[in-house]
């Protein structure tokens, strides 16, 4: 996909040590975005993404949050707008999943998971409501298994299902500043999250279920998301874009 002319604006990515989160920060930086790199425990990864973006020429700061905790996102908000001077454009990438029955799935799970994919997306929604500059680029990372019967899916399919609805929801609170919040909802997706407790026969067997017949890669996601960040997505608010080679 071509890069998009995105020079001047300022984009904060959670989760963006690694895999997807990764790959969009990267690709922001590409279409002209200084980027506030989120990371909540893999330092080492995080500056080593924002170097590779200064070398390439773009600028770009790591920033430890943990996204489960409301005072840290206001601190990853309040240290991105006092580097950089404001913020344009939210990535809310950061998430988790647990692949358990329901039968099987404990309240300590159930907690961790929704703290981090409902809660985590809810207040950096709400934080950019009140902070992101006017124009501005909301976009959360959903995921294909909201339209699907996958068990052991229960609890991060409703997770997901709970970001569309807050996607929804703010796009039309938001109208009014023409900031526009949509989501990206991949299917299975080539990342380490994503292979984890799977064998290779099983991958083979998924990436047959896609009308393109693979698996999506990193690259395939970050692209969308680059897409809805730049103007030529000026008139999309309020979707949840599939982008899973026809999974689903």
């Amino acid at each position: 996909m071509d890069t998009q002319n995105l020079s001047g604006k300022i984009a904060l990515v959670t989760g963006a040590s690694r895999g997807i989160g990764r790959a969009i920060a990267q690709r922001l930086s590409r279409d002209g975005a200084a980027v506030a790199v989120n990371y909540v425990s893999n330092a080492n990864s995080a500056e080593e993404v924002a170097a590779e973006i200064k070398a390439a020429g773009g600028d770009a700061i790591a920033l430890p949050a943990d996204v489960s905790k409301l005072e840290d996102i206001k601190r990853l908000f309040d240290q991105t707008i006092e580097h950089f001077g404001r913020l344009d454009i939210l990535i809310n990438n950061a998430g988790i999943r647990i692949s358990k029955n329901v039968a099987e799935i404990d309240e300590a799970e159930y907690d961790r998971l929704f703290a981090i994919n409902v809660k985590g997306t809810f207040f950096a929604c709400q934080l950019a409501a009140r902070r992101l500059s006017e124009g501005g680029k909301i976009i959360n990372i959903s995921s294909a298994v909201t339209r699907m019967m996958l068990p052991g899916y229960s609890i991060y399919a409703a997770s997901k299902g709970a970001v569309d609805q807050i996607t929804r929801v703010l796009a039309k609170e938001l109208g009014g500043c023409h900031i526009t919040v949509n989501a990206v909802a991949p299917g299975p997706v080539d990342t380490e999250l994503f292979r984890d407790g799977k064998s290779d026969e099983q991958v083979r067997q998924m990436a047959q279920m896609a009308a393109l017949g693979r698996i999506g890669e990193i690259q395939d996601i970050a692209d969308a998301v680059a897409f809805l960040a730049g103007d030529d997505a000026r008139w999309i608010t309020g979707q949840t874009i599939h982008v899973n080679g026809g999974f689903v």
